[in-house]
């Protein structure tokens, strides 16, 4: 069955502008354009359509699924079964913050007691999900099933100021990465040596323990990992690499 650039756009619930947008930059093609410039779609065409909103409802951007979506070994059936897993994941989480909203609900009113490791758990079920889905095969590949389970479980754990504080220390690291990047900080600077100390004891909060090769190994992968250099590297490019460097020069001293 072939549909109209109007018919399809009723049907998918985007707009017929939209449509279009995506053919121009190669993202959805038409099956054809007939002679009056009128565009058409075919099964595979609107197939294709329903993956691409999967994957802008998972926040992917159009760059990301174009790539995705032309892969060589691209396959349907199994992005379907990763799109189940994910939201059945995000389901997860949803109904662990309602849990806790309700259980907090209860404390408020006097009708149990709940700790702070508890008010915040939700919270950290989520970074550590994220963590997983984006790095999990590649770091228990590194360092092994062992250390990173005990490393969630630290997460997990943490009391309500050992969360902030870990969270703060992140926010506390990327800021001096820009910054350094900005100003041209130098990886045998005192102000890269209090990069490299700060990271690693953001590191020590969820690691079981740590070597000075675990932390090395892990800042290599902040440059060899285009994902963890899009992490550090989102807002200013080179904070990847300046930690880095910082990490392999103090890793030593710290």
């Amino acid at each position: 069955m072939e549909y109209g650039i109007r018919e399809l756009s009723e049907m998918a619930g985007v707009s017929a502008r939209t449509l279009r947008y995506y053919d121009e930059i190669g993202l959805l093609k038409p099956l054809y354009v007939s002679d009056a410039g009128y565009r058409f779609y075919g099964e595979t065409e609107v197939a294709m359509l329903q993956q691409i909103l999967f994957y802008r409802e998972r926040g992917f951007g159009l760059k990301q699924i174009r790539q995705i979506l032309y892969r060589e070994d691209f396959d349907i059936r199994n992005a379907l079964e990763e799109h189940l897993s994910e939201l059945l994941r995000q389901r997860e989480h949803v109904e662990s913050l309602i849990r806790t909203v309700e259980q907090t609900i209860r404390q408020v009113k006097g009708e149990c007691k709940m700790s702070n490791a508890e008010r915040f758990r939700a919270f950290k079920e989520r970074i550590v999900h994220e963590n997983e889905e984006k790095y999990g095969s590649e770091i228990r590949e590194k360092y092994g099933n062992d250390e990173v389970d005990a490393a969630n479980k630290k997460m997990l754990d943490m009391s309500e100021a050992d969360y902030e504080r870990f969270k703060n220390l992140g926010e506390e690291i990327q800021s001096l990465l820009e910054d350094g990047v900005a100003t041209g900080v130098k990886p045998d600077s005192e102000e890269a040596k209090r990069i490299a100390g700060l990271h690693k004891e953001w590191l020590c909060m969820t690691w079981k323990k740590y070597t000075k090769e675990m932390h090395q190994g892990v800042a290599s992968m902040y440059v060899c990992d285009e994902r963890f250099t899009g992490h550090y590297d989102a807002k200013v490019a080179g904070c990847a690499k300046l930690l880095e460097q910082a990490v392999c020069f103090w890793v030593d001293k710290i």
